[in-house]
């Protein structure tokens, strides 16, 4: 595709960096770099906007590089076409045109890749491969034959500089998709995984490949210990570089486990990320770019890709823009809260499934009690402001088309899924469980005891039901688990996706049809079309108590040689006028949440804790400003 710009390049990237210079009369050589280009976690987010790059500036940034003479390879590490109304109103196509459109050199898949069908799935891998970008995956394969479903590797050759690149996708898919739609493949996990991998390497050296990239949609969230991109890293030998999706992850720098280093940009295309390497010696530099230092610095966009994605998203604003409700109150929605405590949104929607049951129940004369409902956190993707809600806006919350089923199961059977799905509680899990008509107690001190995992799950099953989590009431009376209970729930859980197993042992089930956002129109109509201050807050229906035991690693000790006293020259004491308080940083320039943790509390994956003690001032975990103080504890 023929380029056109909607500006000129105002300024130059340096080549070990993305530090803009106000202006340059020449722009740099970078003949004999490799620029790799990533992005992972796109989830439709297309448009550029003030907090996001868009796929029209990742466009524009490939043909900069290029411009400069370097050789470069655009990747993308999996779920991009799942999560606005962008790309759900096209069901995910209209996100391979753009990728390809792009210029994207190879992907590999994300989870809710699977999401709309595997038929579907199918359909879009041919649609890229016809157009020359590589699927890339080694470790999905059908159940039935064993044979691969997709390409596993491929060679990029730079006149004569070969860099390799394999695929690897995360086994959770069984289960963090709807499991119909996974029920022909099998997915690799952790050590086979790491096995398949290694023969990957292994493949691609004797091919002579110069540098190899391992393309993953792994994640180093702690759900998914044994299998995550950095545990990969340190099992496999000569992945030079991990381009790492999943868990949302942004890392400013990235990464270095031994002599592989691993990449990730977070979500949204808030950050497009780089890994510049000079090919005489293979030594990189990995660095992150925002969407507003992008706009202030190179603000390169491919005009028609752009104008593409504008007319797609008017057609499909004029969709879905009509309001039909309004709310009082913020609506929580965001990852970092409904994955691992009560929120206000978890319980409206709870509510929600729970009324649109019992009213089908009642319609239908079933003679079925519908008793309580639970909604998995993973399914909530967004929050709401105060204000008109539009479908734009459902959508964005409930992408996946999921309808409300009910299902009868056991009091133990009950118990077993809530202390499944807090399993990794305080860590953030997609499982964790937002409930109506159930109140529980769940005790973080107590350890989760495992028996193994799920059938076609990356889910562990708990070896005591009740250790952690005590419910202490179902709809409105004693729990008791030896009593039948009737459980709202959306489709993918009915099918036994994420800890939802047991929902599929159930001695009576139905799908009411009722797609999941249609059945938020009906329960928000029952209150006259406002949602008020009734859910202003968390109802409390679930109690956390307790600490997590911290685990602290065992250091051997060493003996240090003795060292003679030497007597310092006393020094006068500095007085910094312009220090901050203990216990608080001031953001400074190139700054994200993840190097703030990672350099302040020594581990990046803490950002969470930071934007929580700061989400007075933060709106958005990836905008933080130059100047900005924020408590650090």
């Amino acid at each position: 595709m023929k380029r056109k710009f909607i500006s000129v390049l105002t300024a130059a990237v340096m080549v070990f960096g993305l530090s803009v210079p106000a202006m340059a009369e020449e722009t740099p050589s970078m003949d004999g770099s490799l620029v790799v280009i990533h992005t992972n976690d796109m989830h439709g987010y297309f448009e550029t906007s003030e907090s996001s790059i868009g796929i029209s500036g990742v466009a524009g940034l490939k043909d900069y590089y290029e411009a400069q003479g370097a050789d470069v390879l655009l990747l993308d590490a999996g779920d991009f076409g799942q999560g606005t109304p962008l790309v759900v109103y096209y069901e995910g196509k209209n996100a391979v045109d753009y990728i390809i459109d792009a210029g994207y050199d190879a992907i590999t898949l994300g989870n809710h890749e699977f999401d709309y069908s595997f038929d579907s799935l199918l359909d879009n891998v041919k649609t890229f491969t016809d157009a020359g970008v590589k699927v890339l995956n080694a470790n999905i394969t059908y159940k039935e034959s064993g044979e691969s479903c997709f390409e596993p590797n491929a060679v990029f050759d730079f006149d004569g500089y070969k860099v390799g690149v394999f695929g690897l996708g995360t086994a959770e898919t069984m289960t963090k998709a709807s499991p119909s739609n996974v029920n022909l493949v099998s997915f690799a996990d952790k050590q086979e995984m790491f096995d398949i991998a290694q023969a990957q390497v292994d493949a691609l050296e004797a091919q002579d490949c110069d540098y190899i990239i391992a393309l993953t949609h792994l994640g180093v969230d702690p759900e998914s210990e044994g299998r995550r991109s950095t545990e990969l890293a340190a099992a496999v030998e000569g992945i030079d570089l991990i381009v790492d999706g999943h868990s949302h992850t942004v890392m400013d720098g990235g990464e270095k486990v031994g002599e592989t280093t691993v990449v990730s940009t977070g979500t949204a295309l808030a950050y497009v990320g780089t890994v510049v390497v000079n090919e005489a010696d293979n030594t990189s530099e990995a660095k992150l770019i925002s969407a507003a230092d992008y706009a202030a610095g190179i603000n390169s966009y491919d005009a028609e890709l752009a104008a593409k994605v504008a007319a797609d998203a008017e057609e499909v604003n004029t969709a879905y823009s009509q309001v039909f409700a309004k709310t009082e109150v913020p609506l929580q929605g965001e990852r970092e809260f409904v994955r691992g405590q009560e929120t206000n949104l978890g319980d409206f929607t709870a509510d929600a499934y729970l009324y649109t049951a019992r009213k089908y129940a009642e319609e239908h004369d079933l003679g079925v009690t519908v008793d309580c409902a639970i909604s998995n956190g993973g399914g909530i993707r967004a929050s709401v402001e105060p204000g008109d809600i539009s479908m734009n806006n459902l959508i964005e919350v409930f992408p996946y088309g999921n309808t409300v089923c009910f299902a009868t199961i056991t009091g133990a059977q009950l118990l077993e899924i809530l202390e499944a799905s807090t399993a990794t509680t305080p860590e953030l899990v997609g499982g964790f469980p937002q409930v109506a008509g159930i109140e529980f107690t769940l005790d973080i001190s107590v350890p989760f005891e495992s028996a193994g995992n799920y059938t076609d799950s990356t889910y562990a099953i708990p070896a005591n039901p009740g250790s952690r989590v005590t419910i202490k009431t179902v709809n409105g009376q004693p729990f008791d688990p030896e009593a039948q209970y009737t459980v709202a729930v959306n489709s993918f859980q009915g099918e036994g996706g994420d800890s939802y197993y047991q929902l599929t042992n159930n001695t009576y089930f139905c799908d009411t049809e009722v797609l999941d956002y249609d059945c938020l129109i009906e329960y928000v109509n029952s209150l006259g079309g406002v949602i008020g201050e009734q859910y202003a807050e968390p109802q409390g229906r679930i109690e956390i108590i307790g600490e997590a035991p911290v685990t602290e690693p065992v250091e051997e000790p060493t003996e240090e040689p003795a060292e003679e006293p030497v007597e310092e020259p006393a020094e006068e004491p500095v007085v910094d006028a312009e220090k901050p308080a203990e216990g608080t940083y001031v953001v400074k320039e190139g700054d994200n949440l993840w190097k703030i943790a990672k350099e302040q509390l020594g581990d990046g994956k803490l950002w969470s804790s930071i934007y929580e003690l700061n989400k007075d001032q933060i709106a958005d975990p990836g905008i933080i400003t130059i100047g900005q103080e924020l408590v650090i504890k």
